[in-house]
């Protein structure tokens, strides 16, 4: 749990003040705290049993207009900003991310942070909805929870993949 806490602290430290730490004491930091260890060593944020997301108000096959209102379900598990400072109080919590027509997370995909683009959407500020602009045809959707630091909770807390239409 310390060294979470540490890697947390020198992260934020490295993105708030660049300046302060010495190249060296920045690169050695990284290194005993895993945040250059690469995918292969890093994890999420443990999930407990059970616990899911799912799309509230869509379901696979649907055919809608778009904007659509896309709603995220929470069941085991509670929703946090990802700027939380990852203490006690934010056990068991993490904030949704959208994926539209790409490919289910898997392998070292699930062990890093979740990249953030058109296809990977991010509600880092607790968002538990969101109306999304899509062009006609047929889209793939799927909700990931993930922690403070974007990378999915292990084990995974994902839906479904699931097929919607827009008109």
């Amino acid at each position: 749990m310390r060294r979470h806490l540490l890697r947390r602290h020198l992260l934020r430290l490295c993105l708030l003040a660049p300046g302060l730490l010495a190249p060296g004491l920045l690169v050695t930091g990284l290194l005993v705290t895993g945040l250059l260890a690469g995918p292969a060593l890093a994890q999420g944020t443990p999930s407990p049993a059970g616990a899911r997301v799912y799309f509230i108000n869509i379901k696979n096959g649907d055919t809608v207009s778009s904007p659509v209102l896309v709603q995220f379900g929470t069941a085991g598990m509670g929703i946090a900003p990802a700027n939380h400072d990852g203490g006690d109080a934010h056990r068991n919590t993490g904030h949704h991310h959208l994926l539209i027509d790409t490919p289910a997370l898997q392998g070292e995909a699930l062990r890093s942070g979740i990249p953030a683009d058109d296809n990977h959407r991010h509600f880092g500020g607790g968002q538990t909805e969101a109306m999304i602009t899509l062009p006609p045809g047929s889209h793939t959707l799927q909700l990931v929870l993930a922690d403070w630091a974007h990378v999915p909770h292990t084990p995974a807390v994902m839906s479904e993949r699931i097929t919607i239409t827009v008109r």
